[in-house]
């Protein structure tokens, strides 16, 4: 119980192992997928491609074709509910889940019962390290509908063998209540949400710092590891551990927080990633910031191979805790499809809101709105003060943001304050990003 690493012997497995271990599996995946996907065997008879073709790691990174995300919708739309993308019989599948749609449509994701032991397994690496254990109790503060995210941590509390309350049905108030009466030691939540939370307790006369609650554990936005600030804030609200684990619904659980708290791991037991330039396709030198490419073992149903996800991250290959499977610092860094050029300087969503989250007088409601001003992407930051800040002294907020910004990033934004409680509230994803950009100008899937 008291051992530092759910699983010692993977997640210090020297480097020289982990790639020997990574070339056997992806060698056996390429042969799956060949044999089963009907879509990838068309990716790879179109690249002139065969799987006893990959000899080595860099063969798999150059030669097997890059997938994204839309490709799989479009073949789903045309022949629902997964199209050809399903390598196993459908009789097979036990569990439906969905994408939250964030970025347009949501992606159906078929799995089998062993794809739902891989995927809540990532979760426990990370939970571990932070210290919980199987006398935890998990409190699941959101509504169980096919969202992917947190059925699997639903996955992970089973696995370690938890006790597991669900909060579903239930308003902000209700899962007060319900912490205050039932005394869970886990929190499972985003991390907005954990604040919303929080706030309304505070409303409530309640000091959640004071219940039962030992750990919050977050996923689904930025959140502890990305954002220290939010950490704090968390922290601080719920006298409690933040952690955060970084995952694509349709992917993995694929990168559990590190116990140092300034980055993820990437679970190497179950995926392959490396990080490639997004203009020119060629794979960024370590400490170089690139897009994640990801392939998954953890997924016989619906294999994701060399995929997009569009994230940016800086890697790193040791850490400071032990752990010798890849490091991304921080977490996501930016997107590829959220960075906008102001006037010549690339502007990412977490820089700027890591810049928000220092001024103690903003609340954590705010927006990022993306227009177009004279042939070029602007940037509007909308925000809430707190409560206890006079309406006159707004304006000194606006400014004090602003310079903040141009500050640290070298460009100014506009930033405009709105009374308290004026933006959009959400339980699972929050919207930060409001694109009110001509269609060609936005993201593909937003169009």
């Amino acid at each position: 119980m008291e051992a530092k690493f759910w699983n010692r012997h993977t997640e210090t497995m020297p480097r020289a192992k982990l790639d020997a271990l990574h070339l056997h599996r992806l060698q056996a995946l390429c042969h799956y997928v060949y044999e089963r996907s009907p879509f990838f065997r068309k990716k790879f008879d179109a690249a002139r491609l065969k799987p006893g073709d990959i000899r080595t790691l860099e063969d798999f990174k150059r030669k097997v074709p890059i997938t994204d995300k839309s490709e799989f919708i479009d073949q789903q739309l045309a022949n629902p509910p997964y199209g050809p993308t399903l390598a196993m019989p459908e009789e097979l599948i036990v569990h439906h889940c969905e994408t939250s749609g964030t970025t347009g449509k949501p992606l159906a994701i078929p799995y089998t019962m062993y794809d739902t032991v891989r995927y809540g397994e990532s979760w426990i690496y990370g939970m571990w390290a932070l210290g919980i254990r199987p006398t935890d109790t998990f409190y699941f503060a959101f509504g169980w509908g096919n969202f992917a995210g947190f059925w699997s941590t639903y996955w992970a509390a089973r696995r370690i063998g938890c006790r597991v309350i669900s909060g579903g049905g239930l308003d902000t108030k209700g899962h007060i209540n319900a912490i205050m009466r039932m005394k869970p030691t886990v929190l499972i939540s985003t991390p907005t949400f954990a604040l919303r939370m929080a706030a309304v307790a505070s409303e409530m006369g309640v000091d959640v710092s004071k219940s039962s609650i030992k750990f919050t554990y977050h996923a689904g936005e930025p959140g502890p590891t990305a954002l220290p600030a939010m950490r704090e804030q968390i922290e601080r609200a719920w006298g409690a551990r933040a952690g955060e684990l970084l995952g694509i619904a349709e992917v993995d659980a694929f990168a559990p927080g590190c116990p140092v708290g300034d980055g993820v791991h990437v679970n190497e037991m179950n995926n392959f990633t490396w990080s490639m330039d997004p203009n020119t396709g060629k794979e960024v030198a370590e400490g170089e910031i690139g897009e994640n490419i990801i392939t998954s073992y953890s997924n016989s149903a619906q294999p994701l191979l060399n995929y997009r996800s569009h994230d940016l991250v800086r890697r790193r290959m040791s850490c400071s805790c032990g752990r010798t499977w890849a490091k991304l610092e921080g977490a996501v860094l930016g997107r590829t499809d959220f960075m906008v050029t102001v006037r010549g300087t690339n502007v990412y969503q977490t820089a700027v809101e890591n810049l928000i989250g220092e001024i103690p007088e903003v609340s954590n409601s705010y927006e990022l709105v993306l227009t177009r001003e004279e042939d070029n992407d602007a940037m509007t930051v909308k925000f809430e003060p707190v409560r206890t800040v006079n309406p006159d002294r707004w304006d000194d907020l606006a400014r004090l943001m602003s310079d903040k910004i141009h500050k640290a990033l070298h460009v100014r934004l506009k930033c405009e304050p709105v009374p308290p409680d004026t933006l959009p509230r959400y339980e699972l994803k929050t919207k930060r990003i409001i694109d009110q950009r001509p269609k060609e100008f936005r993201r593909a899937l937003d169009r």
